[in-house]
């Protein structure tokens, strides 16, 4: 079986299919009586034509490491934002684009996402599906709504095994 290690997550290895988000650095504003730092404006949400901002809670079984892939997903139509409601680390799986927009998907990266950090896939991103690696597994998910189909799966020809950072 193929394996890949999964690698810390950082704005810069995610940017092809994303963003991280995250408090790094300075705030952008300071806010509330001077009591808060506004990081502003984050991440690029896209929600489509004919579509609407949701927020939706997920509440997913924890996972181990090593984790085997067997299948990955996209949303066509519109970005989805995983905000973790906890602090623990969480693995996210990302791959590289087909050939075409119709191809399967291409390079398959594993990251482990650090506590207080989550993540904005881009529109059309494969991915695997929300991996916690403890409990609980509570999430806020930003997704799109609305009248079209926005998930296509794909199953991989050949499980992939992914390992804790080396």
């Amino acid at each position: 079986m193929r394996q890949i290690a999964a690698v810390p997550l950082t704005a810069e290895r995610f940017a092809p299919f994303g963003e991280v988000l995250e408090i790094a650095g300075s705030p952008d504003k300071i806010i509330n009586q001077g009591l808060c730092g506004r990081y502003h404006d984050r991440a690029r949400l896209d929600f489509g034509p004919g579509g609407r901002a949701g927020i939706s809670l997920f509440n997913a079984e924890p996972r181990t490491l090593p984790y085997r892939l067997e299948m990955v997903e996209r949303h066509p139509e519109g970005s989805q934002a995983f905000v973790p409601m906890h602090q623990n680390a969480w693995l996210v799986i990302t791959a590289e684009p087909g050939e075409a927009l119709d191809a399967p998907p291409g390079a398959l990266h594993a990251f482990v996402a650090a506590p207080g950090q989550a993540i904005n896939f881009h529109r059309g991103t494969w991915h695997g599906v929300l991996t916690p690696l403890h409990a609980p597994g509570l999430f806020a998910v930003v997704d799109r709504i609305g009248g079209t189909a926005n998930l296509e799966e794909h199953w991989l020809e050949e499980p992939l095994l992914i390992t804790g950072p080396e």
